[in-house]
């Protein structure tokens, strides 16, 4: 099944990992963007290679592609592991998302309670040393003006949260820009009435895009 575009989503722009200790035993955070189960699954057989020796590596994954989350405890008690690292993810509001934690038994045990701590913990520093990404569907769009008007447009691309991505300066302004798609209505709108029509607007379409 091929992802559709939702409006709004949260993800992560690359991998990242923490650790910490807890009562001798090493747990090790990992996350990764994925867009599909195969790529999921990858990253957790890769995280299973790089810790063949550790005790555990538990996961969680959401994502958009058929709405899958999966979560597993690999040998810890039922429901302290994978659901708590599943936890972390959706209270972030995250998805294309992986997490695995990874530990290594320290010899001295947690308990229900402490186990759930710690992979939560596990995948709370995981997220947190990502750089999460604010995605939104935008409506890409090709503008050329006079030098004029171009120096009236700095208030309605600020109230747009306009997202410039490409400026050229010759006779004429051109510039290259991503708003939201469920705002660009009006903003086209009001970009032709701030120029009193005289401005070039191409569509070049929608696209997922950052907005971070």
């Amino acid at each position: 099944m091929i992802t559709t575009m939702t409006s709004e989503y949260r993800t992560i722009a690359e991998a990242a990992s923490a650790s910490f200790i807890e009562r001798k035993s090493e747990f090790i955070g990992y996350i990764s963007p994925c867009q599909n189960e195969q790529q999921a699954l990858d990253f957790i057989n890769e995280i299973r290679r790089l810790h063949r020796k550790a005790t555990h590596n538990c996961y969680a994954y959401i994502l958009r592609d058929n709405n899958i989350s999966r979560h597993s405890d690999d040998g810890e008690p039922s429901g302290t592991a994978g659901a708590p690292i599943y936890e972390v993810l959706k209270r972030e509001g995250l998805t294309d998302v992986c997490c695995v934690v990874t530990r290594y038994f320290g010899g001295i045990l947690l308990g229900a309670g402490g186990l759930v701590r710690a992979y939560a913990n596990g995948a709370k520093i995981a997220v947190d040393s990502a750089v999460i990404k604010e995605m939104a569907v935008a409506r890409r769009l090709k503008l050329s003006m006079d030098y004029s008007l171009y120096g009236k447009t700095g208030a309605l691309f600020t109230a747009f949260a306009v997202k410039l991505q490409n400026e050229e300066f010759s006779s004429s302004v051109e510039l290259e820009l991503c708003v939201r798609e469920e705002k660009s209505g009006e903003f086209k709108s009001q970009l032709v009435d701030l120029c009193c029509g005289k401005v070039e607007i191409e569509d070049m379409g929608t696209e997922e895009f950052d907005f971070s």
